[in-house]
């Protein structure tokens, strides 16, 4: 009889365990932690490109700075350098432009699934630059064989020197293929996100963001997806 009673218990349990995920399979939470900038492993998710890959001179670092305020202390990123129109003289590339730099997150183990939400949410101070958020999802729109992601991006302007919640709608991200927007109808797959990216462009932007060479800072708490229809 106590074998009968073991085995009705397992049964019941498993039962619960399969109601818990199910349940939260279909009532995601309304909010999910993509990036959290609050330790010196977050630096270890991301790396850093720039024009200096192609002879160019600009550069870029990411670090995880301390601040304490009213006696707590917080961790945040900061995504920081110069920006340089020069070349080296010694570069073989002969590329159409310098004054670029980028901080990409490392693919994730497979991908993340983001149907469920609509928003990109971000927690950031800037410096009056546009910067460009980018997310890629898993190849479906290129051709077949062709080895790189899909790219999405949206603008990323902050005037003002203080911390920004910025939210930017997942329709508002358009299909790019090498930074040109690609005029065909296309729509993202949310369900398949492989990667994300933060960066900047010595030139262009949005009007009134400031431009040209010279240095650059960005700082990031935190970047999440949200869910707010």
């Amino acid at each position: 009889m106590s074998r009968l009673r073991a085995l009705w218990q397992a049964s019941v349990n498993a039962t619960k365990r399969a109601v818990v995920w199910n349940s939260e399979d279909l009532f995601p939470p309304s909010e999910r932690y993509i990036f959290k900038f609050n330790s010196k492993d977050e630096v270890k998710k991301w790396h850093l490109y720039s024009d200096s890959e192609y002879g160019g001179l600009s550069s870029a670092s990411l670090e995880i700075t301390d601040s304490v305020s009213g006696g707590d202390t917080s961790s945040t990123g900061v995504f920081s350098g110069n920006l340089s129109l020069d070349m080296s003289e010694e570069s073989p590339w002969r590329i159409r432009r310098s004054g670029f730099c980028g901080m990409r997150s490392k693919k994730f183990d497979g991908f993340i699934d983001l149907d469920s939400y609509d928003t990109i949410a971000m927690k950031l101070r800037g410096d009056g630059r546009c910067y460009i958020s980018t997310i890629y999802t898993e190849n479906w729109v290129n051709s077949p064989g062709q080895e790189e992601d899909n790219s999405w991006q949206a603008f990323v302007y902050l005037p003002q020197d203080s911390w920004q919640i910025l939210k930017i709608p997942l329709e508002s991200y358009l299909p790019t293929w090498k930074g040109n927007v690609i005029e065909a109808k296309l729509e993202m797959n949310p369900a398949r996100v492989v990667g994300m990216s933060l960066s900047l462009n010595a030139e262009g932007g949005v009007p009134g963001a400031r431009t040209g060479p010279g240095d650059f800072r960005l700082e990031v708490d935190w970047i999440k997806a949200m869910r707010t229809l």
